[in-house]
């Protein structure tokens, strides 16, 4: 079962890394799916950060940073799998 917690907003290609605005909780350790036109992907997310400071969780309304496994583009839906 999939539950959306957010959408990507940006990518960083260098990194890589994407910006989630969440519209629900995201931790650490939790399984999400990223889903988009040409996005398709499961990750365990294993970092998240604010202002470049690394937190444990996210909450409703936050952008937090996560590094990627793959490339993510703006617009991309993002799902808690649980």
């Amino acid at each position: 079962m999939e539950k959306k917690i957010g959408e990507i907003t940006h990518y960083f290609a260098h990194i890589p890394a994407g910006i989630i605005k969440l519209k629900g909780a995201l931790k650490k350790g939790a399984t999400i799916h990223v889903k988009g036109a040409t996005t398709d992907f499961t990750q365990t997310v294993s970092s998240l950060q604010v202002d470049h400071k690394d937190i444990e969780s996210g909450k409703k309304g936050d952008e937090v940073g996560l590094e990627v496994t793959e490339r993510v583009r703006e617009g991309d839906e993002v799902f808690l799998v649980k």
